[in-house]
């Protein structure tokens, strides 16, 4: 058994990157997680963190109500990063000035280099750096202690540090891809100052999944809710190895699946695998809980709870079967409103659950990010046709369906999203794209076709790339595909005339329509 992870906390106080100050210190092979501001500095150092890292925020550190962090932090020997708003936070919580000056920056700014400093070991010895700003409140007198190392040309203290205290301050954002060497600042961060160790390895991860999953559910059985996508296939994968045939895999065909996705399921876990198997076909079932439901969130969790009620029937059937497998992640639990985020949209495996469900559940991908999941799975052996899966939503084609889900419905949008995914195969982009997929609002246009007056459905295409899901961008898809697309769609799929693209980045809009 490997060594624990070092722990680095990232404390929230309402950042757009928030999350992304997570990954960048996984990606340097610390463990990493994010906390909410107002947690008392008791409860952050009892989980005896090597570092914290204070985030950005919207709020001006002066204004009322402006979020803050436990004072005694700065007094515990851990070391602390502030990245903009939490530089000016821990400038004025010891003692320092933070103004308005009426000259914010905002985008990529020149850095200039005053004195040395631990953060910028790696760092050429001459000449400003490209760094990426987002403010309009300035540093303009640091504690008593603390240096100014660096300043911009409308940021006189861009850097300050107290390197006995170990405590330090940048204004920019380093975990951005448009910041210079931002990255190699964060890990000098984490090892220099932190002496935190790059154990958060794949094998570390597997490992301590496993000896989590052991420790939890001993010798008794367990049911594993697989839809056939990444999440759920991993989760699947790390708790089989952890008590191998103390497993079942459970397979709901929702009637709300892509096109093939049964027979995958199949073969992969049954036929490679060697997994227990139940196959329920429950299409009938879900389209009656779905009849006449219209609003998103009813849908998700009139969903999550008849995925449960099934699960529970065939556990009836399943000798000492009291725990859940599902392949919850880390983005998931933000989504879905913790007591660190407002709720975003429930997911049917978090926000969606029934509260009197029978199952204790295990979640062996709860703290993980979705490329962590992805290089998980292929550790394990998992088919890149799997782990490479472009992320499905587990209420599947439900929530793709804007308006009643019907099987008349559902059958016009799986065979659209089965071309689009072709197309967007064919045309070597899939690896690229995060999600690429067809959307079916149930509403009807005027069109013409042979000469006639047709009044069917539109299609709607939804291409996007991301890192993580927290952040999208719509694709720029070629001409020539689009072409095709649309082409294909009207000419192959009954009952729709017409082919629409979404152009709508996250924020402001979601990835999935509901």
């Amino acid at each position: 058994m490997t060594d624990a992870p070092d722990t680095v906390l990232v404390v929230d106080f309402g950042a757009q990157y928030a999350q992304l100050i997570a990954r960048r210190v996984r990606e340097a092979r610390v463990y990493s997680e994010i906390v909410r501001f107002d947690t008392p500095a008791s409860e952050l150092l009892a989980r005896r963190p090597k570092g914290i890292i204070l985030s950005g925020g919207p709020k001006s550190v002066y204004a009322d109500w402006a979020p803050a962090v436990d004072p005694a932090v700065y007094e515990s020997g851990v070391p602390i990063l502030g990245i903009c708003y939490g530089a000016q936070l821990l400038t004025q919580q010891l003692g320092g000035v933070v103004s308005r000056t009426g000259r914010g920056e905002y985008g990529r700014t020149a850095l200039t280099r005053t004195t040395t400093s631990t953060l910028f070991a790696d760092w050429p010895p001459q000449g400003p750096a490209d760094v990426w700003m987002s403010h309009a409140d300035s540093i303009t007198e640091v504690p008593t202690g603390f240096v100014a190392n660096a300043s911009t040309p409308e940021a006189p203290v861009a850097v300050l540090s107290d390197a006995e205290r170990h405590i330090y301050g940048v204004q920019f954002h380093p975990e951005v891809v448009h910041t210079e060497r931002g990255q190699e600042l964060l890990e000098r961060f984490l090892f220099d100052v932190c002496g935190a160790r790059p154990l958060w390895t794949h094998t570390n991860i597997i490992e301590s999944a496993v000896a989590a999953v052991r420790a939890q559910v001993s010798d008794s059985h367990v049911l594993c809710a697989l839809s056939g996508g990444v999440d759920s296939a991993v989760a699947a994968a790390l708790v089989h190895r952890a008590i191998g045939d103390q497993l079942t895999c459970v397979f709901v065909d929702t009637g709300l699946m892509r096109t093939g996705e049964a027979d995958q399921v199949e073969a992969t876990f049954r036929s490679q695998f060697h997994m227990d198997l139940i196959h329920i076909k429950a299409a009938d079932r879900f389209f009656g809980v779905l009849q006449g439901v219209t609003e998103p969130e009813a849908k998700r969790k009139a969903i999550g709870e008849t995925f449960i009620r099934v699960f529970e029937e065939v556990a009836a059937d399943v000798e000492d079967a009291r725990f859940l497998v599902q392949g919850t992640l880390y983005p998931d639990i933000i989504e879905s409103g913790t007591r660190d985020a407002a709720t975003i949209k429930s997911h049917h495996n978090v926000g969606g659950l029934p509260e009197d469900m029978a199952f204790a559940l295990v979640e062996p991908l709860r703290p993980l990010f979705k490329d962590e999941v992805r290089a998980v799975g292929e550790e394990l052996g998992l088919p890149e046709e799997i782990v490479w899966r472009q992320p499905f939503p587990g209420p599947g084609l439900a929530v793709r369906i804007i308006g009643e889900v019907t099987p008349e419905r559902a059958e016009i949008l799986r065979a659209a999203d089965a071309i689009v995914i072709d197309e967007i195969r064919r045309a070597g982009l899939y690896r690229q794209l995060w999600q690429s997929f067809a959307v079916l609002p149930a509403v009807r246009t005027v069109g013409v076709m042979g000469d006639e007056r047709t009044y069917a459905y539109p299609v709607v295409i939804r291409a996007v790339t991301s890192d993580d899901a927290m952040t999208a961008d719509w694709a720029r898809l070629p001409y020539e595909l689009l072409e095709r697309l649309s082409s294909r769609i009207i000419n192959e799929v009954d009952g729709v005339n017409r082919v629409a693209l979404d152009i709508t980045s996250k924020p402001p809009g979601t990835i999935e329509w509901e």
